[in-house]
């Protein structure tokens, strides 16, 4: 990856960050940062590192840096409330991520997904494709109703929780990282639990979706805890399946950090019914959560696949992995209520990206013959640019 596009996604992401902090100087009132917080992040940066890591390219494509300045305009269109051009310009953005989809797997229906012979580590990098095109796809129809026809209106589906649905193709990217990074001798059992694994994290989040709209609690909690234990499943497999990389120390305390997401989700769920639903102690519990997810999984995924090409780093580095839950953690979720704490966060939150995107660090020369074999016989031919 070439330092100019690093520098792009550091002032990107740190921007995204920040805007979540910025009610402490602009109340939401006169102007609400939650959607450029959502989308800087998410759509913009974890959608171009999607396509670039797709094409697998040492740099930007033509079609790539459309789909990145695209972003960006709908970001600020959505921010603005500029609903028109936030409208048509999500179109266009989605031709553009199928494109990318069916040059990289050779068909417009992801037959694909449904096939055994297809390893989940791929089936994974489609889907995360499929939902962001799908979910650019449907955000027109859903502005056009929420905004200009209101033919039909859900409590819990406002706007701005319909765009927090761009997070999941960086979820499932992560996803297909990990299940790459893993030994392909196995036995037919786990097999068979890759596959269901793969189907509880697609099918189990969009049910889960389902069942948070129509306020059913049972079915919430059953559901957010089968997602849990799924997670845990992933988890141990990764942690005994998965390949000696540098990749992995990174990529595992991802999965830790979804592991805290969950577990952040279902309390959530239990207090949302409960007499202590108080904004005292709902909001810190749900910042806690937000920020576990965006800012520890995504980014988990985002920097292994944005660096893919310049392997082996030091990202294993306790230092930088102690930074990363101490930001998250600590600094993040004080930052939202104090603003001393916030310039803190973001200032922490800068100097990770900077060692994460920029540090080569020194490597084991002997770890770098066994990552280049592994790499030769795990990856598709596709996935080894």
């Amino acid at each position: 990856m070439r330092w100019q596009f690093k520098s792009i996604l550091l002032v990107m992401m740190t921007t995204a960050l920040a805007c979540g902090f910025l009610h402490h100087v602009i109340p939401a009132a006169i102007h609400n940062f939650e959607r450029l917080h959502i989308f800087l992040f998410n759509l913009c940066s974890g959608g171009t590192l999607l396509l670039y890591f797709t094409e697998g390219r040492k740099t930007l494509s033509q079609l790539t840096i459309s789909f990145l300045v695209l972003a960006i305009a709908f970001a600020l269109c959505a921010f603005r409330q500029w609903y028109v051009p936030a409208m048509l310009i999500p179109l266009v953005l989605a031709a553009l991520v199928e494109k990318v989809r069916i040059d990289h797997f050779g068909s417009r229906f992801p037959r694909a997904l449904f096939s055994a012979k297809e390893p989940v580590a791929r089936k994974f990098h489609q889907a995360a494709l499929l939902s962001l095109s799908l979910g650019l796809l449907f955000s027109s129809p859903v502005i056009l109703n929420s905004v200009y026809l209101q033919w039909f209106t859900i409590e819990k589906l406002k706007l701005d929780t319909f765009f927090l649905g761009f997070s999941f193709p960086i979820s499932l990217i992560s996803m297909s990282v990990i299940f790459s990074l893993m030994k392909q001798e196995e036995l037919k059992l786990t097999t068979l639990l890759k596959e269901a694994a793969f189907w509880i994290i697609n099918l189990g989040v969009i049910v889960f979706f389902i069942f948070i709209l129509a306020g059913m609690f049972t079915s919430q909690v059953a559901i957010a805890t089968l997602l849990f234990l799924t997670v845990a499943f992933i988890l141990y497999l990764y942690w005994h399946e998965g390949i000696q990389l540098q990749q992995k120390a990174f990529l595992t305390s991802g999965i830790l950090f979804l592991l805290v997401t969950s577990i952040t989700g279902i309390a959530y769920i239990l207090l949302s019914f409960s007499r202590y639903y108080t904004p005292e102690i709902s909001l810190p519990l749900l910042r806690l959560h937000a920020f576990t997810a965006l800012y520890g999984w995504n980014i988990s995924g985002l920097v292994v696949i944005s660096r893919h090409g310049d392997f082996p780093l030091q990202l294993h580095s306790s230092k930088v992995i102690v930074l990363h839950w101490l930001t998250v953690l600590l600094l993040c979720p004080l930052g939202y209520f104090l603003p001393s704490f916030a310039v803190v966060a973001v200032l922490a939150y800068a100097w990770l990206l900077v060692r994460l995107f920029f540090n080569q660090g020194v490597v084991d020369q002997d770890l770098i013959a066994v990552q280049k074999e592994t790499l030769q016989t795990v990856l598709p031919d596709k996935d080894r640019a």
